[in-house]
């Protein structure tokens, strides 16, 4: 008996406090951060540093960046709504040859169509914009065609769009007669970037200091909402480290984009035209975030908030999860499934835009290639391809992922070859990590 009270456990003994690790985690597990998401960061943190120790140091430095970021808009765009594609149990192998043709639409428009089919002359301050809605009603078109063949038709959306893959990019031909086409609009080429083409210093701190209010109001409001409900909230601790992350996030990305300045020619141009004597070494004038970026950024919250908060949202992660339960719940799938390929070629006409004027015209082969980038970058952020699964700030950070390594081994002389192994090499290995954690999960 004695030896029985002697190794029976204390009460106080019996909760004895959890390794280290198991705290951390716990203390993690509050804040409620996507882990899989801050996972991303860290590897796209990683992938940068190892490529700037690569390059002897020059590669992180605000202009590389600001570059690397506006070459990954376009494709970052389109990845949003392949979030919504692949979850739905569908694909899209025609978004490439889409962003050419409307890409090609624009061109043309701006150069040939409007002064000699609609009497606008080129110096019209509106035809930019005009140009642009045209592109985005072109995308939704062919959206909707496809979207209408997949669901009503019952063709299998990998048949439909690899045919839209080829036909498309057939009419690109037929538009220009293989011939490229420049000299867009002034206006319109701001879309692509550059130095003219950015927010500029002030706006740019100013979008700084509304990402820090943007933060705060949010989780006040989502605090209040679920002692509204009943539902358990963070603890005061986590609510201010989130608050903290995200305004020093939000502030270092305003002071990093403000460190990247125009070109000394076209500042000293500047200087000249305003009468301004340049101070030695010459005018500074901070670029600050370019327009592409920021069209992204309002991208990636315009398509967040349909798949979270909107009902089409719900519909299209309910029809991926069990399309049969989806049916018997009594939700549209058909007109869903339609709408989620209206929205991918409204995306592709965005796309196309940022594409346009960053070359300040079109050619045969623009939009080559986006289909595999974007797919891939959506697997890579964690969409599934079984469905029901993924995230659009997930797939926003796989293209920058992608665009990081593509970057990374061309800043370091590494020929396109090359980089398309290595490109490969990961979307295997990512795939594979996400299919294992799934099956360790279940």
């Amino acid at each position: 008996m004695s030896n029985e009270a002697d190794t029976a456990p204390v009460s106080g003994q019996a909760q004895t406090e959890p390794p280290a690790r198991t705290s951390v985690r716990a203390l993690f597990a509050q804040t409620e951060i996507d882990l899989r998401l801050f996972g991303m960061l860290l590897a796209l943190a990683a992938i940068l540093l190892v490529f700037h120790i690569w390059s002897g140091g020059k590669l992180v430095r605000p202009v590389n960046m600001i570059t690397m970021g506006v070459q990954a808009s376009g494709i970052a765009i389109i990845a949003t709504g392949m979030v919504l594609v692949i979850v739905s149990r569908n694909i899209d192998l025609s978004v490439g040859s889409l962003v050419g043709l409307i890409a090609m639409s624009y061109a043309l428009l701006m150069t040939d169509w409007f002064p000699r089919v609609f009497g606008i002359p080129p110096d019209a301050p509106f035809q930019w914009v005009l140009a642009l809605a045209i592109g985005i009603g072109i995308g939704a078109f062919f959206g909707a065609i496809q979207g209408f063949i997949i669901a009503y038709i019952g063709v299998p959306s990998f048949i439909v769009t690899l045919g839209g893959l080829f036909s498309i990019r057939g009419l690109v031909w037929f538009q220009s007669q293989g011939a490229g086409v420049t000299g867009i609009d002034p206006t319109f080429q701001l879309i692509g970037g550059g130095a003219l083409g950015s927010a500029g210093e002030t706006i740019t701190w100013g979008l700084g200091l509304l990402g820090c209010i943007a933060v705060v109001a949010l989780l006040y409001n989502s605090r209040r909402q679920r002692r509204r409900y009943g539902f358990p909230t963070r603890p005061m601790w986590a609510e201010v480290v989130l608050v903290a992350a995200g305004c020093v996030a939000s502030l270092g990305v305003a002071w990093f984009a403000n460190q990247s300045f125009w070109p000394k020619g076209l500042a000293d141009q500047y200087a000249a035209d305003h009468g301004i004597t340049p101070p030695p070494g010459g005018l500074q004038i901070a670029t600050g975030i370019p327009f592409p970026i920021l069209l992204l950024l309002g991208v990636t919250l315009v398509m967040t908030w349909l798949a979270t908060r909107r009902r089409f949202g719900r519909y299209v992660y309910a029809y991926g999860g069990n399309p049969d339960a989806a049916e018997l719940a009594g939700i549209n799938t058909r007109f869903t499934i339609l709408k989620t390929y209206v929205v991918m070629g409204i995306l592709c006409a965005l796309a196309a835009a940022i594409a346009t004027a960053r070359l300040n015209g079109a050619t045969l082969d623009i939009g080559t290639g986006y289909e595999l980038y974007v797919i891939a970058a959506a697997v890579i952020g964690g969409t599934s391809f079984a469905g029901g699964i993924g995230t659009i700030p997930g797939a926003v950070v796989g293209a920058f992922v992608m665009q990081a390594i593509q970057y990374g081994l061309a800043f370091n002389n590494v020929n396109s070859a090359g980089q398309n192994v290595v490109l490969g090499l990961v979307l295997i290995v990512a795939v594979g990590f996400d299919t294992l954690n799934r099956r360790h999960g279940s």
